[in-house]
């Protein structure tokens, strides 16, 4: 394969851990802005499924990357952990096409985090979702990478 950080889009960068199976799939990029924080990925012929389109699975992959880091993102010494992630496919994704992902915290409670995002391509919508992360306390996990975003402690 031959994606890179340059796959992403300017001002985004790739997440500062080591997580195997992300990098498999990735890049998959984020930037923030004040108090936002959005997420990016180019789908590449690897992404795609059978009928030349993105395949659910990355839609999802990239859903649960995003919800998770939405999760974290303002909560230090903090990781989190997937319970629940509901999604609902919309449109197909083409090869070449930058795909974005914007979430909310809809509400925190002692053990949970719920977070709804959206995934799309310019103005098309590919996937809804809405998912439930268990909070886990800890911080970063060894093998952690540089990234020039501020970054918090990673999903778990």
């Amino acid at each position: 394969m031959d994606t890179t950080a340059d796959d992403l889009p300017p001002g985004y960068s790739t997440f500062a851990y080591h997580d195997p199976f992300e990098e498999l799939v990735g890049p998959l990029g984020l930037k923030r802005e004040g108090a936002d924080i959005s997420f990016a990925f180019r789908i590449r012929s690897h992404h795609l499924n059978t009928g030349d389109t993105v395949h659910g699975g990355m839609l999802m992959t990239f859903a649960d990357f995003a919800v998770c880091l939405a999760a974290v993102w303002d909560q230090p010494d903090e990781k989190c952990v997937t319970v629940s992630l509901n999604c609902e496919f919309v449109s197909a994704g083409q090869e070449g096409e930058m795909v974005e992902a914007r979430c909310e915290v809809i509400r925190r409670t002692g053990r949970l985090t719920f977070v709804r995002g959206t995934v799309f391509a310019g103005d098309r919508v590919l996937l809804t979702c809405s998912s439930i992360l268990k909070r886990v306390p800890g911080g970063r996990v060894r093998g952690a990478r540089q990234s020039s975003v501020d970054s918090p402690s990673p999903p778990g």
